[in-house]
Order: structure tokens, then C-alpha cells, then sequence
């Protein structure tokens, strides 16, 4: 076999699909966001890092601010994937259940969990213009959840206490999971679990 062949190692090279292709990066970016600040992280060693030209990436992605955007948004769908509400049950019944999906997409994904939150404090204003659509998302998601459950639809859904509530909720379970993650809480997951549940229920109840 020739290197022509594009063989490494006596084993055939598969083409990545596009699709493959911008996942694997996604992933390497998670993982550099994660570890550094936006400003210290460098195109270039996502492209390193992922065996690909610079042109291939600015292919897929044109300026950095695209890149961290895609990482965010994907992470974003992902949460809102996991912890989309199952109609006609109500709140205290899939609480528990949507926060252990939650929980366990964050240690698994821990990486594109962190580099999600590490937008906030990036100075790119478009970035951050992205970070607070995805959280907004989330909010939006678990306010109709509630405004579709008997023991919480009496709360009107835009009613500035309850918006505030759910916010303050979303900001305190970040810094849970975040802790959680870091080995800093000394908490197992069905302990985040419960002490997050307990914290929106006692925010949301009338």
C-alpha cells in the first residue's frame, strides 16, 4: 500500500462524512473552550489538533466567532433535547427524570457542558448574543412546562416573579453542576438531582 492510499499505520484512512467532519471539530472546540478562555483559544489548534488543513475548517466554520457559536447552539440543542417536557405529565413526576437526563448529559458531555457556560464571559457580544438565545430557550421551555401543568398554570407565565424565578433557578443549577463537575460539591448525582428539584419547586409554587 502507497501513501497515496492515504493509509497511517498499515490501516486505511475512512473519509469523514460533512457531517462527521464538523461533529469531530465541534468536539475538539468543546474541549478547547472548556480548558481556556475565547481569547486563548486559536483556530489553529483546533486544526491541529483535528488532523485538518485551516482552510478545511474556515470551510466549515469562517471566523472564530462561528466556531464557539456552533459549540454553543449544539450544546444548547442538546439540553433542550434532553429535558423537553413529555406533555399531559405533570412537573413533580418528570422533574426528577429530566434532571437525571440533564445530570448525566453534563457529565458525559462535560466539556461542551463547560465551554456552553464559558460564553457568558467571552467578549465577543455576538457570542454571548447566542449564550443568551439558548438560555432563553431553556427558560421558554420550562415555563410552558409549567403553564401546561393544573398545579402551576394559575401562575401566569409572564408574570415578572415567575420569569425571575426560573432564571434564578437555571443560574443556580449551572453553579451546582459546575461544582458538581469540578468534584467540588462532594455531592453524588442523586443528591444534585434532589437539591436542584427542591430549588425550582420551592422558586415556582404558588
Amino acid at each position: 500500500m502507497t501513501g497515496k492510499q492515504g493509509e497511517r499505520g498499515g490501516r486505511p484512512r475512512r473519509r469523514l462524512s460533512t457531517e462527521e467532519r464538523r461533529e469531530q471539530l465541534l468536539s475538539v472546540g468543546a474541549r478547547l473552550f472548556s480548558e481556556s478562555p475565547y481569547d486563548e483559544v486559536w483556530i489553529e489548534q483546533v486544526a491541529e489538533i483535528a488532523g485538518v488543513s485551516r482552510g478545511l475548517l474556515y470551510h466549515y466554520f469562517p471566523t472564530k466567532r462561528d466556531f464557539f457559536s456552533a459549540v454553543v447552539e449544539r450544546e444548547s440543542a442538546r439540553m433542550l433535547r434532553l429535558t423537553a417536557a413529555v406533555p399531559g405529565v405533570p412537573v413533580r413526576e418528570q422533574l426528577g427524570a429530566g434532571l437525571d437526563a440533564f445530570l448525566e448529559y453534563a457529565e458525559a458531555h462535560a466539556h461542551g457542558f463547560r465551554a456552553f457556560h464559558r460564553a457568558e464571559a467571552a467578549g465577543d457580544q455576538a457570542v454571548r448574543k447566542v449564550y443568551r438565545q439558548a438560555l432563553a430557550a431553556q427558560e421558554r421551555q420550562i415555563l410552558a412546562a409549567l403553564a401546561a401543568d393544573p398545579d402551576f398554570g394559575r401562575l401566569p407565565a409572564d408574570r415578572p416573579e415567575l420569569r425571575i424565578a426560573v432564571r434564578g433557578w437555571l443560574a443556580f443549577t449551572t453553579a451546582v453542576c459546575l461544582e458538581w463537575l469540578r468534584g467540588g460539591a462532594e455531592l453524588n448525582r442523586e443528591q444534585v438531582r434532589d437539591l436542584c428539584a427542591r430549588a425550582l419547586l420551592g422558586a415556582v409554587t404558588p
